[in-house]
C-alpha cells in the first residue's frame, strides 16, 4: 500500500492546475497575437527558420524598393528621351524646308526663331530632373545642370562621364542613369571642311562643293586599322589633286571644277589654284546643340548670292540633316539599350515578387495561428480546467479532520 500524504494531494493537485492553466494561457495569447511561435521556447526549431524567413522577407523587399526605384528612373529617362526625338524630328523638318531655295531671308530668319526655341525645348528636356531633385544625365554630378548656356548663348555639358547603377538582386546590378555626353555630345558629325589655306590672299577664294560621306565602310577601309581623321585636299599644277591622310599617305587624286571620290568621300573643288590645301575632317563628333546653333548661323549670316555662297548653304543644309540624323541615331540606340534594362527590371521584379510569396507562405505556415484550432483547443483546455479544479475542490476535502 502506497501511502499519500495530504501535502501530497495538495502539491499535486496545485501542478497540475499550474500546468492546465499555463497551456490555457498560451492558447489565449496565440489568439491574440495570431501567431504559434511567440517566444524561441514554444518551438526552437520553427523559430529559428521563422528568423530567417523573416530576414529573407526583408532583404526581398529591399530589393523590390531598388527594382521600383530603377524602374521609375529608366522610364523618366525613356520619356525624356523620346521627347527629345521628337523635338530633332521637328528640327530636321525646319532644315528639309531651310533648304527650299525659293525662300526669302525673312523666311529664313522665322525658321531660325523657331530653331533657337527648339535648342531651349532640347536644353530643357536634357536638363530633366528625376523625384529626388537631382539632374538625370548629369553622371555623377547629379546636383548640378547636365548642359549650361553660356554667355556666348551656346551650350556646353557640365556633367561628368559617371553612370549609376542600383543593386536589384544578389549580385545583380542594372545602369539607371547615363551620362548626357555620350548621348547629345559624342556625336559623330558629317564629313566638313575644317580648314582652308589660300596659296595666294588676292585670288578668289576656292572652294568646296558636293561634300558627302557615300560609303562609310570604304572610309574606315582607307584608314585601317586607324580610326578615320583628317584629310588634306592639296591642288597642284594644272588643277590636280591630292588627298593625303595625316602621315602623308595618298588616299585619292582628283581634278578642280570636276566631281570626284576619294575613300567614300564625294567632293567637287571649284575656283582653287595652285598651291590652296583644304582640310576636311571626316572623324570629328558634335554635340547636337552645336549642330543646331551651326545651322541657326548659317541661316541668318550666309549670302547666297555668289556661287560660294549658294555652295555654302547647299553644304550647311546637307550638313545639318547628316548631323541631325546622327543625333536620332544616337538617342535610338540608348532608347534601344533602355529596353533592354527595362525588361532585365522587369524580370527581376517578378522573380522577387514570387519569392516574396513564397517566402511569406512558409513563414505563415510556421507561424501563423490555425483559428479553428486554438479555439477548439481553447474551449476544450477550459473545460478540463473546470474539471480539474472542481476534482482538486473534491479531493482536498478526503481527510479525516473533515469527518470529525
Amino acid at each position: 500500500m502506497i501511502r499519500i500524504s495530504s501535502q501530497q494531494v495538495f502539491s499535486g493537485g496545485v501542478n497540475r492546475l499550474q500546468e492546465l492553466n499555463a497551456s490555457l494561457n498560451k492558447t489565449q495569447q496565440q489568439i491574440s497575437t495570431g501567431k504559434k511561435v511567440n517566444q524561441p521556447s514554444d518551438d526552437p526549431v520553427a523559430a529559428a527558420r521563422i528568423l530567417k524567413l523573416d530576414q529573407e522577407v526583408k532583404r526581398i523587399e529591399t530589393y523590390q524598393r531598388n527594382t521600383s526605384l530603377a524602374d521609375n528612373r529608366l522610364k523618366q529617362e525613356e520619356s525624356a528621351l523620346a521627347s527629345a526625338t521628337d523635338i530633332i524630328q521637328r528640327i530636321r523638318e525646319l532644315t528639309v524646308q531651310a533648304g527650299n531655295g525659293a525662300l526669302s531671308v525673312t523666311d529664313r530668319d522665322s525658321i531660325a526663331a523657331e530653331l533657337q526655341e527648339r535648342v531651349d525645348q532640347l536644353a530643357d528636356i536634357t536638363n530633366t530632373q528625376d523625384a529626388s531633385g537631382e539632374y538625370v544625365f548629369s553622371g555623377f554630378q547629379g546636383r548640378q545642370p547636365a548642359f549650361v548656356k553660356q554667355p556666348d548663348g551656346s551650350w556646353q555639358y557640365n556633367g561628368d562621364e559617371g553612370q549609376r547603377v542600383l543593386e536589384i538582386d544578389d549580385g545583380v546590378t542594372v545602369p539607371v542613369s547615363d551620362p548626357g555626353k555620350g548621348i547629345f555630345v559624342d556625336i559623330p558629325r558629317a564629313v566638313t571642311v575644317k580648314d582652308y589655306t589660300p596659296a595666294n590672299p588676292a585670288a578668289p577664294d576656292g572652294y568646296i562643293s558636293d561634300l558627302t560621306l557615300d560609303d562609310a565602310q570604304a572610309l574606315r577601309s582607307a584608314f585601317a586599322p586607324r580610326v578615320p581623321d583628317d584629310m588634306t585636299v592639296t591642288i597642284g599644277a594644272a588643277g590636280a589633286i591630292t588627298v593625303t591622310d595625316p602621315n602623308g599617305n595618298t588616299l585619292g587624286t582628283g581634278t578642280v571644277g570636276e566631281p570626284f571620290t576619294v575613300a567614300g568621300v564625294s567632293l567637287t573643288v571649284n575656283d582653287a589654284v595652285a598651291g590652296d590645301t583644304f582640310t576636311l575632317g571626316v572623324g570629328d563628333r558634335q554635340s547636337m546643340f552645336g549642330t543646331i546653333e551651326n545651322l541657326i548661323s548659317g541661316l541668318t549670316s550666309i549670302d547666297k548670292g555668289s556661287p560660294k555662297g549658294s555652295a555654302a548653304y547647299d553644304a550647311l543644309i546637307a550638313e545639318s540633316l547628316a548631323n541631325l540624323d546622327n543625333a536620332q541615331e544616337s538617342i535610338t540606340l540608348k532608347q534601344t539599350e533602355l529596353g533592354g534594362r527595362m525588361n532585365a527590371v522587369e524580370s527581376t521584379q517578378g522573380f522577387l515578387e514570387d519569392s516574396n510569396l513564397y517566402a511569406k507562405d512558409i513563414r505563415s505556415q510556421l507561424q501563423d495561428v490555425d483559428y479553428s484550432e486554438a479555439i477548439s483547443n481553447l474551449s476544450f483546455q477550459s473545460f478540463v480546467l473546470q474539471a480539474a479544479q472542481q476534482s482538486f475542490a473534491k479531493v482536498s476535502q478526503l481527510s479525516l479532520f473533515d469527518r470529525l
